[in-house]
């Protein structure tokens, strides 16, 4: 009987262990960028993986370095939403939280989305702002197809022939 006390004593801590080191939240914290990458794999156990484009400035060399976060999602409705902002190329806020260890079964990664939000408007297929799929958008104050020639026609006035002045050159 007191063998089986100290098992069961042995098991609660060694669960209560795993459960500290796997569901208690290390840090968490916010990164913005592009999603660049993302895909369910996994040989056993399907997971969403992916990759944020988060940018960057180097200051050693002085130059811009792209600078990657590799993520996990275990949440199907946050696994859809980074998808569509993949699809739009929409610039994102991912709210993740790191993890001391991890398991095969969350994920490749200790760092594992929350929460999503987008930054701004949906890019359109040229890199525009809100634009739909096709050509860019309209500038504003740029004349529309066809206002070139109005404002040619209106800005032309018949030229005047040049009148010759008298030669006063004596050579």
């Amino acid at each position: 009987m007191r063998g089986l006390l100290y098992f069961l004593l042995f098991l609660f801590v060694v669960l209560g262990i795993l459960y500290v080191l796997t569901g208690w939240s290390f840090s968490d914290g916010e990164r913005a960028g592009t999603v660049s990458k993302f895909s369910r794999r996994g040989f056993v156990f399907k997971t969403y993986e992916g990759v944020l484009n988060v940018g960057g400035f180097s200051g050693e060399t002085g130059s811009l370095t792209p600078q990657y976060f590799d993520f996990s999602v275990k949440d199907d409705n946050v696994a859809k939403q980074i998808t569509d902002a993949v699809k739009t190329g929409q610039r994102v806020t991912l709210h993740y939280e790191e993890k001391i260890l991890r398991l095969p079964w969350n994920g490749e990664t200790k760092y594992y989305i929350t929460n999503v939000e987008a930054v701004g408007p949906a890019q359109g297929a040229y890199g525009y702002p809100g634009q739909q799929q096709g050509y860019p958008q309209q500038q504003q104050g740029y004349p529309q197809q066809g206002q070139y020639q109005q404002q040619g026609q209106q800005q032309q006035q018949p030229m005047q022939e040049p009148t010759m002045a008298p030669a006063d050159s004596v050579l």
